[in-house]
């Protein structure tokens, strides 16, 4: 659809955009990203013609740009720029109506049903119908860049140019804005090319993404290439972290703020406990990095406050994150800040203990009962039942742990329980072979993200090792005082 040659311009004689080359396809959401001082509105304005090159070529299906008169160039491009604010005082229809400027012919240039059919439909699509006989002047900015993006879609163009077309948009119309352009391409086969400062929007919409770093092409390529940490280091020059969408396969980056490292080594232990007849709670003095499968707090995120809380073996609630919720408020806990889980264990029976290594440290809690052991390579011959969970287990480790470790660190804890309960010869009742846990086990791994760096947590490295011997002992010890309550 779009080709770009050699292409070299700026203003004054002096070259902004230097020998840039890229190929557009028809269809395609196409994101310009790159700093302050980059090139990308300079790239945008030599695109659709308002600024001349002074080397190379760009072409529209196969024709140069400068070959196009203006009405045809219009109905090849449209721009969607940031010109909210200095609109004239045309109502809403009027002003989406000048879109249909490029397609009138002759001298007495008049409306015909088809521009009038064009107009209602469009405008219909970015929501903005209702308000079609007001004044631009009363809209607020984001019904405003709707209306400006009707008035493009108005033309029919085949490729339709923004510049930063979400700026000062709330959330919503940003995505309402963004959602329909992502539409229009793929129902339509609208090409749309935009200049973006959002790295995250940029990731989740465009198929690709063209870098720029002082007027030259760093990269042109798919969103996950082109977002890579150490990339957007070096050309951004910030600190910043890549996580996957929670929801769709797009990449999104993560700003590191300096400082928030500063301060003394975080450091969690015993001294941070408390037990009751109700719930065993440690609150941490600032919120741990966690993965967790509790009943709130499940997932990854940062969390400050743990809770285990005693249920009877009778417990059933047909909604019992809600309650759980219900509970930690009435205990003075913020859900959003805690991760909660449930035992039907004594909670005096919790086993737990610190270890440590040169550079860093654990402390492991672990409360443990077997009323519910199930052998996990036959679970099929168990009916499900939503009993409390028996064997809850925490890990709190005072070190940094990268994506890596953390889902170590679940594994190696796992193997380590599961051995201690080989070792006890704990006994599926169902199956009648060696059990593998219970049907409701839940987990937790914490981290200060302070002091040393722990990439690994497989069973033999020194945080795998660590983890393996403290879990071991006190699944161990945690059963064993379990199964003399329940003989006394």
């Amino acid at each position: 659809m779009l080709t770009v040659q050699h292409v070299s311009g700026g203003y004054s004689g002096e070259n902004v955009v230097k020998d840039v080359s890229f190929e557009v396809e028809k269809g395609e959401l196409f994101g310009i990203l790159g700093p302050n001082g980059s090139g990308k509105t300079t790239l945008l304005k030599m695109l659709s013609g308002i600024l001349p090159i002074q080397h190379g070529e760009i072409l529209i299906k196969g024709k140069r740009l400068t070959e196009y008169g203006p009405k045809q160039l219009a109905q090849m491009i449209a721009v969607l720029s940031q010109h909210t604010s200095d609109s004239f005082s045309y109502t809403v229809k009027d002003t989406v109506s000048l879109g249909r400027y490029a397609h009138q012919k002759g001298w007495f240039q008049t409306w015909s049903i088809e521009d009038e059919e064009i107009v209602q439909r469009v405008m219909d699509q970015t929501g903005v119908i209702d308000m079609q006989n007001k004044n631009i002047q009363e809209l607020s900015g984001g019904e405003k860049q709707r209306v400006f993006l009707a008035q493009a879609l108005a033309q029919e163009p085949k490729i339709l140019l923004l510049d930063e077309p979400t700026n000062h948009l709330d959330l919503s119309y940003q995505k309402e804005l963004l959602d329909l352009l992502k539409q229009w391409t793929r129902e339509k086969g609208l090409t749309v090319i935009s200049i973006f400062h959002d790295l995250n929007l940029a990731g989740l919409y465009c198929d690709r993404l063209l870098l720029l770093q002082k007027g030259t092409i760093n990269i042109n390529h798919v969103p996950n290439e082109v977002l890579r940490e150490e990339r957007i280091r070096d050309v951004y020059h910030t600190e910043i972290q890549k996580h996957p969408h929670p929801k769709v396969a797009a990449p999104q980056m993560c700003l590191l703020p300096e400082g928030n490292k500063e301060g003394s080594l975080l450091i969690v232990d015993e001294s941070m406990l408390s037990v009751t007849k109700e719930f065993i709670m440690l609150n941490a003095p600032a919120p741990l990095r966690t993965m967790s499968s509790g009943v709130i707090g499940s997932g990854t995120g940062w969390h400050q406050t743990f809770v285990n809380r005693h249920v009877d073996k009778t417990y059933n609630c047909s909604d019992h994150r809600s309650e759980m919720s219900s509970f930690l408020k009435v205990n003075g806990f913020e859900p959003s800040e805690t991760v909660g889980m449930m035992t039907a264990v004594f909670l005096e029976d919790l086993v737990y203990r610190k270890v440590e290594e040169s550079d860093f440290s654990l402390f492991v809690a672990v409360t443990a009962g077997v009323g519910n052991a199930v052998d996990a390579s036959k679970s099929e011959m168990h009916s499900f039942e939503a009993v409390p969970g028996t064997i809850n287990t925490w890990i709190f480790v005072n070190g940094e742990l990268t994506e890596e470790a953390f889902i170590q660190s679940i594994m190696t804890a796992t193997e380590a329980k599961v051995k201690a309960i080989h070792d006890l010869n704990v006994i599926d009742s169902v199956t009648g072979t060696i059990a593998t846990g219970t049907s409701t086990d839940s987990i937790l791994i914490a981290a200060t993200q302070t002091g040393n760096m722990l990439e690994y947590a497989g069973s033999i490295t020194p945080l795998g090792k660590l983890i393996s011997n403290a879990v071991y002992h006190c699944t161990t010890e945690a059963i064993q005082k379990s199964q003399k309550r329940k003989k006394s």
